[in-house]
């Protein structure tokens, strides 16, 4: 009779990424633990590269743009006004910032000049101060909007429901560039903060119907029966039990919602429904210097440089909100944490050869 060798246990397979996965978060959960809420949100949000870089950029346009060329009481280090005309120093009014002789300088006019003598830098300046305006005033009243239509909608159902809804459904239908070019031709040539509040009034449905959905779910949750056990009344269960759980949904589609606000305002400035002179926006200089643009590109080109960057910084931010608020958001690993994670497998692995050979 011969001997059978012992049967070998079947090899393993272990994907690679969901070792990592893991292992992050088993680490995460030991890093976490008696954190609040708040801190771990924080905590998630600053491990964010992406969000963390763009946040840092977004908030040195901010600042530069607040104290260049003065905001309000903010007095200005910038030398030019926006509105003054000076005299056409380069040939061309072509940028005065490059490297000359041997070293990079800014000269007096770094963004150029429009044939005018307008100095470019003031201008861009102006521009994006306008266009933050509207960027931020709109977000911030087309989500309050949102939360409150979308919240008494989810939350009281029935036909509270379906009025709300199909007045959502009517402004959804209608192209919001069709009302906001007529809403911003009526009230444009006013301020940026009354095209800001006329382009809130079409911009709140997304949000509306999304907070209406975690309304509809939220309410149905054990807490929101024991605060009406205990008494609360309706709009005390609203705004200080279930609105503090959808709170991070709030937050990340308002920062997306800021994203597209800035792009509407470009669109509808460069259409000539939006600011206009003597204001200038972004999307306003954009349409100002169209014509320009084969003989002075740098009039077109830095206007929409800081849109770009505006835009990108916010939808950056708000992955990072989402991925902060939501930690089921699956991560896709790096190449680098995916050759330490076989490393640490083959490691086990000897490990388990030379402890059954002793």
């Amino acid at each position: 009779m011969t001997l059978q060798p012992p049967l070998q246990p079947a090899e393993e397979h272990h994907d690679p990424a969901e070792a990592v996965e893991q292992n992050e978060n088993a680490i995460e959960l030991k890093e976490v633990e008696g954190l609040s809420q708040g801190r771990i949100v924080l905590r998630r949000f600053v491990r964010h590269r992406g969000a963390m870089i763009s946040a840092f950029v977004l908030l040195f346009v901010i600042v530069l743009v607040t104290t260049s060329i003065g905001w309000g009481p903010i007095p200005g280090w910038w030398k030019y006004d926006y509105r003054e005309l000076n005299p056409i120093t380069n040939a061309g009014g072509a940028p005065t910032m490059g490297w000359h002789d041997g070293s990079f300088t800014f000269g007096d006019h770094p963004f150029g000049q429009d044939n005018i003598g307008k100095d470019g830098f003031a201008v861009v300046m102006r521009g994006t101060q306008q266009s933050l305006t509207v960027m931020f005033v709109l977000g911030i009243v087309s989500t309050f909007i949102g939360i409150v239509i979308g919240a008494s909608a989810g939350f009281f159902r029935g036909r509270t429901d379906n009025v709300l809804m199909r007045v959502t459904d009517m402004f959804i239908t209608i192209p919001v560039i069709m009302i906001g070019a007529i809403l911003g031709k009526w009230v444009g040539g006013a301020s940026p903060w009354a095209l800001a509040f006329a382009l809130a009034i079409v911009s709140w449905t997304g949000m509306a119907r999304l907070v209406r959905g975690e309304f509809l779910s939220l309410r149905e949750r054990e807490f929101v029966d024991a605060a009406r056990v205990a008494g609360a009344s309706n709009g005390r269960i609203m705004f200080k039990h279930i609105l503090p759980n959808a709170i991070g949904v709030i937050i990340v589609n308002a920062t997306l919602l800021m994203a597209a606000a800035i792009l509407l305002e470009t669109a509808l400035s460069y259409l000539g429904f939006g600011i206009q002179s003597p204001e200038v926006s972004l999307g306003q200089l954009i349409s100002e210097y169209q014509t320009a643009f084969a003989t002075r590109p740098w009039l077109f080109w830095w206007p929409g440089l800081f849109i770009v960057t505006i835009a990108l910084t916010i939808n950056f931010i708000g992955d990072g909100l989402r991925d902060a608020f939501d930690p089921r958001q699956r991560r896709i690993p790096t190449r680098r944490a995916l050759a330490r994670a076989d490393r640490r497998r083959e490691h086990a692995a000897a490990r388990a050869v030379a402890s059954a050979k002793a």
